[in-house]
This record gives structure tokens, C-alpha cells and sequence, in this order.
């Protein structure tokens, strides 16, 4: 009864509406929903088991199990591969859940009940977007944390240590927009679970957190060393631990402009067409 109170009182000429394609309307509605997609996401138990308990739950794993192993091998701490190793994983594991949390909403009639709305039409999507960098952003402090545990530390300043959760956020929002491109633009009823989870563990055992570059086959060699994860994870590695950065770092960058600039398109023309039933 308040609420209704408060509304009566509030005259028609003192609501100004914004412009649906202005800027300020896009920030604003994107704002709500990007609060929407976290509520949704770190209210539902499966996925706080998935992105945050269980690849915490991994990280102490690899140390009790591989982590002498690794480090005799290498002659380094193996955790300083295998925090980063799992914090990219995590992102990925939750631009999946995101994925199929959209193809859910978009047979449900969710999308096209948005669409509908007098509001930014791709305010939706990019919440979908910073929601998913926001929320490695949150998960990536908590495995950092529970890596502490296990010996990890931030040895070259705060700087560094700010520039390792930068990158862990570039590469979720890259692998975000790659993952909610391929749920819109993919045929209700595509297996997508199956197919995002061969990537992840594909990704995930071919890249340096487990092991050296020099230890895999030769033909596998340049693979691993381009393939996302790895540069990534040796540019995570060096802020943590010290090293040389600037190599890696423009992979990643590179990497992350081509997944994105590639992924765009799809990305918002699929969206389209997933609200609009087409």
C-alpha cells in the first residue's frame, strides 16, 4: 500500500523517459540487469558449486596430488600454474552455465518478452556480458584466497597482483561473448552442455598450468603455446611470481579482440533473432 502511496504521488510530467537507443538508457537498464543475471546465478546452488566450491575443491586437489610431482619436474612451485590454470577455468565453466542458463530463458519466452519492453534492445545481452566478468571478478578473489592456503602469493606488489584479476576478467568477458554467441545462434535442442564442456577440457589439459610447454610432443607444442589458456596463464604467473609479461600479454589482448570482435555480430544478430522466434 505504500509503494502504490508513493507512486500516486508521483505526476505523469515528472517521469521522463529515455530515449530507447540513448546511452544513458543502455547504462541504466543494463545496470538492473546485471544485477538480475548475479542474483540468478549466486542464488542458485549448482552454480556456486560449479564455478566457485568445486574448482576450489580442484585447486587443493592438484596441489596434494601433482603439486610435488609438478614442482620436482620443473624446478618451480607448481601452484603458481595451477591458480591461475583454475581461475580460467572457473570463467569458463561459468560462461557455460550462463549459456545454458540463456537457451533456458529463451524457450521459457523470456527473451522475446524483453525484447518487447520499451528498453535499450541490447541492454540485455551486454548485462549478460559484464555479469558474466563481474561475477570471475568475485570468483577469482575467492580461489585466490583458498590458493593462499596452499602457498600462492602475490610477490611483486599490489600492481601486479591488480593486473592478475584484469586479465582473469578479459578472459572471462571474451569467452562469455563466445559462449553466448554460440547460445543464440545455435538450434533449440543443439546438445550446447556437451560441446562447451569438450572445449573447457580440451583447453583445460593441453595448456602450461599442468605442465612446461617443452614437455608436451613436439607436434602438440605450438598448439598449447597459443591456444587462450596459456598465455594467459604464464602472463598470471609472472604477476604473481615475477617474470617476463609483455609477450604473452599481447597474445592475450590479441586473443581477446578477435574472440570478441568475431563473436559480436553473431552474437547481437542471433539474439535477435532468438527473441523474435525467428
Amino acid at each position: 500500500m505504500r509503494v502504490n502511496t508513493e507512486l500516486a504521488a508521483i505526476r505523469p510530467d515528472e517521469i521522463v523517459a529515455l530515449p530507447e537507443r540513448s546511452f544513458a538508457a543502455w547504462f541504466r537498464q543494463t545496470s538492473v540487469l546485471v544485477g538480475r543475471q548475479l542474483l540468478v546465478a549466486f542464488r542458485d546452488p549448482a552454480t556456486v558449486i560449479q564455478v566457485v566450491i568445486f574448482p576450489a575443491l580442484t585447486l587443493l586437489m592438484f596441489k596434494v596430488v601433482l603439486g610435488d610431482v609438478v614442482s620436482k619436474a620443473t624446478g618451480h612451485d607448481s601452484v603458481y600454474g595451477t591458480v591461475p590454470l583454475v581461475l580460467l577455468t572457473s570463467t569458463m565453466f561459468g560462461s557455460g552455465v550462463a549459456a545454458i542458463r540463456l537457451v533456458i530463458e529463451r524457450g521459457s519466452g523470456l527473451l522475446s518478452r524483453l525484447y518487447v519492453l520499451p528498453i535499450n534492445r541490447i541492454a540485455d545481452f551486454s548485462a549478460r556480458v559484464l555479469s558474466e566478468s563481474l561475477r570471475a571478478l568475485l570468483t577469482s578473489i575467492v580461489l585466490v584466497g583458498a590458493g593462499f592456503t596452499i602457498g600462492f602469493r602475490f610477490t611483486q606488489g599490489i600492481g601486479p597482483a591488480i593486473g592478475l584479476f584484469a586479465v582473469a576478467v578479459m578472459y572471462a568477458t571474451a569467452f562469455a561473448m563466445l559462449t553466448l554467441a554460440t547460445a543464440v545462434i545455435s538450434r533449440p535442442g543443439l546438445p550446447l552442455v556437451a560441446y562447451i564442456g569438450l572445449l573447457t577440457t580440451f583447453m583445460m589439459f593441453f595448456n602450461s598450468g599442468f605442465s612446461p610447454i617443452d614437455g608436451y610432443p613436439g607436434w602438440l607444442q605450438p598448439i598449447v603455446a597459443n591456444q587462450p589458456m596459456t598465455p594467459a596463464i604464464e602472463v598470471m604467473r609472472s604477476l604473481a611470481q615475477g617474470g617476463p609479461i609483455a609477450a604473452d600479454l599481447i597474445k592475450v589482448i590479441v586473443w581477446t579482440v578477435v574472440i570478441m570482435v568475431l563473436s559480436a555480430y553473431p552474437a547481437l544478430r542471433g539474439y535477435r533473432r532468438a527473441a523474435v522466434g525467428a
